[in-house]
């Protein structure tokens, strides 16, 4: 019998490419798992007008680890129009599927590592002001707060009576007041003490647990006083139990700026859900972009696994494949840490580090250009030549080249 099932979730486009890809390498190091398949995505949506169906929300529910692939997201008219003609006009609305898994099971605990291969061409560099040029490290893991902020879902266009109401108690919605309700839309950032205090607490353990020296806040408080203004104070708080363990505070604006300065002096980050959605790109960007950036979502019960890159229709049809799997590998590996099969991790990260240092074989982003058939002509490689070069180095042990482990 396998030690683990694992809810399978591919989704949309080239998440059907990649978790099969990743899923070799999980059999490769050893993992003893049976992988459950669910469905999800716009396909789901088309025909049943839901794309994430309660049986997969069933599967999650009953063995509490999954791994999923990409999805389509289309904005509201989009959606509605590719609905089946027998489910328009019937009030079905479009929520992403990952976004109803985290609210559904409180995922609320983003983890969204950003560290550098040596050797990767994508890799942030800065010029020396002597001449020449240095790469620096990136070493950071973004905690983001999955649930709540701009991304609860609590908004309008033409707000309900009751909600033009409660707004004019406050002074600052006076000059909307006359707006035509057509005209209005508002959504609601919510911030709860308790979700920050999470969100906070994770970041700081994992600092200690992984030798950061640092964990940075970042918030706008001088613009947002009420929610990041929270999220600053419970930061603080939490921050008395880990003394040893630095906190910055950085608004979201200049650290955009100072990532692409300095980023090698920055260890943990801590957000609410929409900054922490754009800092971990921004920092991503640094270390290869979305073809390098994993994430995990966790909840007390359930975690789901994914890489941050979209579905990228436009990839999803070309055969052989194209697009880099390594962001999925590594939120394989992070699945792994979270069941305690840390050496496993560690096998494969050695293994990616191994390959990228070594830089004979190389994705289309990876060698900057542009995708589609003729790219292979180019010498790019496929997808699956990409997971066996993996496939042939598990088991190399190098020193740290992928470290996984602070100094900041």
């Amino acid at each position: 019998m396998a030690k683990h099932t694992i809810v399978s979730m591919p989704g949309d486009g080239i998440g059907n490419q990649v978790l099969p890809e990743a899923i070799r390498v999980l059999d490769a190091v050893g993992f003893e798992a049976e992988y459950v398949h669910a469905d999800i995505g716009w396909e789901c949506w088309i025909k049943e007008g839901n794309a994430l169906p309660e049986r997969a929300i069933e599967l999650l529910r009953q063995y509490k680890v999954g791994l999923f692939g990409a999805i389509t997201s289309k904005p509201k008219k989009e959606a509605e129009a590719e609905l089946s003609p027998a489910l328009r006009g019937k009030e079905y609305q479009y929520f992403s599927p990952i976004v109803s898994m985290r609210q559904i099971f409180n995922l609320d605990v983003c983890m969204r590592p950003c560290m550098s291969f040596p050797g990767n061409p994508l890799n942030f560099i800065r010029k020396k002001p002597a001449g020449g040029f240095e790469e620096p490290k990136v070493d950071v893991v973004v905690f983001r707060q999955n649930t709540e902020g701009l991304y609860a879902g609590v908004e309008w266009t033409n707000p309900p009576q009751p909600v033009r109401d409660a707004l004019r108690a406050h002074p600052k919605f006076k000059p909307f007041d006359k707006v035509a309700g057509t005209d209005l839309a508002i959504s609601v950032r919510i911030i709860t003490r308790p979700a920050a205090r999470r969100i906070c607490e994770a970041a700081f353990l994992h600092a200690r647990n992984h030798g950061y020296k640092s964990v940075t806040i970042c918030e706008k408080p001088n613009v947002l006083r009420e929610t990041s203004g929270m999220m600053e104070e419970v930061a603080k708080e939490v921050h008395k139990q880990y003394s040893d363990i630095a906190l910055w505070s950085t608004n979201i604006d200049a650290q955009t700026m100072w990532l692409t300065k300095n980023p090698e002096e920055y260890g943990v980050i801590v957000a609410s859900n929409l900054f922490g959605d754009v800092i971990s790109d921004a920092f991503a960007g640094l270390v290869g972009g979305l073809g390098f950036a994993a994430s995990g979502n966790v909840g007390q019960e359930v975690a789901v696994f994914e890489p941050t890159h979209g579905s990228a229709p436009k990839y999803a049809e070309l055969d052989p494949a194209i697009v880099n799997p390594i962001a999925m590998i590594l939120s394989a590996a992070m699945m792994l840490d979270h069941l305690g099969e840390n050496d496993k991790a560690c096998k494969i990260r050695d293994a990616i580090a191994v390959v990228v240092a070594e830089g004979k074989v190389r994705t289309y982003d990876m060698m900057r250009i542009s995708g589609g058939t003729k790219s292979l002509a180019q010498g790019a490689a496929s997808t699956t030549q990409m997971t066996d070069a993996i496939l042939a180095k598990l088991g190399v042990t190098v020193e740290k080249a992928y470290a996984g482990s602070g100094k900041n």
